[in-house]
């Protein structure tokens, strides 16, 4: 499966370089659908800088820009038509008015921290950029969040891809075990985070 997922990205990047990455990442971020995850994307790319194929500083930059643009439109998106959408929003829609104004205050007192971890973790990241857009955080805070954060993971599976080069097709062999491995990993350190910082709450409301 993934061999076949490979070979198509190849013949992307071979026929488009960085603007295949770019888009393929851009779009994804944005919200529209991907039959290639950008982890894959993003590991085949830093492979693809240790072939010679692209050069690992820009393909790096491309893979961050691309994260970073995508993931702010979709957040000023429902920044900007938060309201609306919350005025007229169809039945499937779980989120009250009493809870975004609760999501609100809480993310003007600390919301980076979320809307970082939150970008860390497959699946959700999406989500997080959507909910920090109706939650209206403050702009300036969410870039200069989602740019760290891009930074880190964009540019980091880059890296991973350009370390594990040597051993790509073991990695393409064993690559669903490694996403199960990652995702459980970063489910674990967030409990961990999100249970410390309760426990802090709990213990700073009781003295207080």
């Amino acid at each position: 499966m993934y061999l076949d997922k490979v070979a198509e990205i190849s013949h992307y990047i071979a026929q488009y370089g960085y603007l295949a990455v770019f888009v393929l990442v851009f779009l994804q971020e944005l919200g529209v659908p991907n039959p290639v995850s950008n982890e894959l994307v993003l590991m085949y790319a830093g492979y693809t800088a240790h072939m010679g194929i692209v050069s690992l500083p820009r393909i790096i930059l491309v893979s961050v820009t691309a994260d970073f643009t995508g993931t702010s439109i979709l957040f000023f998106l429902f920044y900007a038509f938060g309201g609306y959408i919350m005025k007229h929003k169809p039945k499937w829609f779980p989120i009250s008015e009493k809870r975004i104004d609760a999501l609100k205050l809480r993310a003007e007192k600390g919301g980076w921290k979320g809307v970082f971890i939150g970008r860390l973790i497959p699946f959700i990241r999406g989500y997080v950029s959507v909910g920090a857009g109706l939650v209206r955080l403050k702009p300036n805070l969410f870039l200069t969040t989602v740019i760290s954060s891009a930074i880190t993971w964009s540019g980091g599976l880059v890296l991973v891809g350009w370390l594990l080069a040597p051993y790509w097709k073991k990695v393409l062999e064993n690559m669903g075990l490694a996403e199960n491995i990652v995702l459980a990993v970063l489910s674990i350190a967030l409990i961990f985070f999100v249970g410390r910082y309760f426990t802090r709450q709990f213990f700073t409301t009781g003295k207080s």
